[in-house]
């Protein structure tokens, strides 16, 4: 039975399924899960994507994602926290589960292969890599 969840979430189509694979986990009675999301620094947006629209506002992206957030936080039947933070996701992420001392991370992959998975890294990758628990990688269909 799992206690404390860490479940990073990036607002990509993936949220969904990472969100209905916690249908399948055996929760103890007094499980937390936190659902997080991570803000790329400024450092970090010269990294970007430049063929996605970015958000106009950082204010409307972080009430944007915290809104989404609390959506998926509804369709829990485990007590939940929201984490919104800003830095380098990886790193967010490992440190988020070493202050929550989770058992398990849930993270999204978006599926990049070859090139593309060089040009825009793989935060689930790093996550798997340095992470002190265990991580559950969820896949596109």
């Amino acid at each position: 039975m799992l206690n404390t969840v860490l479940v990073a979430l990036d607002g990509s189509e993936i949220a969904e399924r990472v969100i209905q694979t916690l249908d399948d986990f055996a929760f103890s009675k007094d499980a937390k899960v936190i659902l997080c999301h991570v803000f790329p620094t400024s450092e970090s947006e010269i990294e970007l994507p430049a063929d996605r629209p970015q958000p106009e506002s950082p204010t409307f992206s972080y009430f944007h994602i915290e809104k989404q957030l609390q959506s998926y936080q509804e369709k829990l039947s485990v007590t939940s926290e929201l984490e919104l933070v800003t830095g380098d996701p990886a790193e967010e992420i490992i440190r988020l589960a070493n202050i929550y001392k989770t058992e398990l991370i849930v993270i999204g992959s978006r599926g990049l292969m070859g090139m593309k998975r060089i040009v825009q890294g793989s935060v689930s990758s790093q996550v798997v890599e340095e992470a002190n628990c265990s991580v559950l990688v969820v896949k596109p269909n």
